[in-house]
């Protein structure tokens, strides 16, 4: 492929879920040519839907066989956004209908880019995406990795494709699980803090509704604060407890509980589960 700006590019989603349907709304909020998109899904009813969100052409599989194949002609990039245990077959459905140099693009958990490359032709570019969910409202943290086939220009190829949902970094493949860990599934421990935050409020006394609504605009004011270059969260948190105060008394219960190491031992059981996962699909 050569260095052109991906707005020279057709990009072809394949598989239009809740992550690959955020990526491709947020490319488009970023003024990408809805012409040059195009999006496949497996039932109709899906397809369907999706036509009446995003003004780009929807093919349904179950009603055309050979749509996936049919969607990543003239692709320069292609974003597989099925679930893992469907990649590698649909990795090796659309082989031979890839462009020469088109960048394949996964965003599934756990599935490697060596068990990808190994279902499409030799030096077919793989990159792996690892995206949150706040990639929906533009807000998302994606890394990338490059597979063996896959070059700088291609690297910033993806990057530029994928920063219009948020923050984008590049690591190595060995520490995607970490990532996940951390920023995959992160949301998920903050929708839990304030989950636990809205029922604590309901003990104390507070109307479930207003005790819903304020910690849910707490969690996601706190998180505007640190959305900032080189914000430190400890510099944050310090500048809200003050000595002997309500909030140093609340601190102390969560180090009393070991919280640090409570986190330590989830993300380190997120990584380990995204191991074995890979390890079930056939992975090393």
């Amino acid at each position: 492929m050569n260095s052109s700006s991906t707005t020279d590019l057709k990009v072809a989603f394949l598989g239009t879920g809740s992550m690959n349907g955020a990526i491709l709304r947020g490319l488009l909020a970023s003024g990408f040519d809805p012409d040059r998109v195009i999006a496949t899904c497996r039932s109709e009813e899906s397809a369907n839907a999706l036509r009446n969100q995003v003004p780009v052409t929807v093919v349904a599989s179950e009603t055309d066989g050979q749509a996936n194949a049919k969607a990543v002609k003239r692709a320069g990039v292609v974003v597989l956004g099925v679930k893992p245990k469907g990649i590698q077959a649909l990795a090796a459905e659309i082989s031979q209908a890839l462009e020469k140099g088109a960048i394949v693009v996964s965003v599934a958990a756990a599935v490697t880019t060596g068990m990808i490359e190994a279902q499409l032709r030799a030096g077919q570019p793989v990159v792996r995406a690892m995206p949150n969910t706040p990639s929906q409202v533009g807000m998302g943290v994606t890394s990338i990795s490059a597979g063996r086939g896959t070059g700088p220009a291609d690297m910033k190829r993806v990057a530029d494709l994928l920063k219009s949902t948020g923050f984008v970094t590049q690591v190595p493949e060995d520490q995607v699980n970490a990532v996940a860990a951390v920023s995959g599934s992160g949301p998920a421990y903050a929708f839990y803090l304030a989950e636990i935050m809205a029922a604590a409020g309901q003990q104390l006394g507070l109307d479930a509704d207003l005790a819903r609504v304020l910690a849910a605009k707490t969690v996601a004011g706190a998180g505007r604060m640190l959305d900032a270059p080189e914000v430190d969260p400890g510099v944050l948190r310090k500048a809200v407890t003050s000595p002997n105060g309500t909030t140093e008394a609340a601190i102390r219960v969560f180090d009393d509980a070991d919280m640090r190491g409570i986190m330590a031992r989830a993300a380190q059981a997120a990584s380990e589960r995204a191991e074995e996962i890979t390890r079930e699909l056939g992975g090393a």
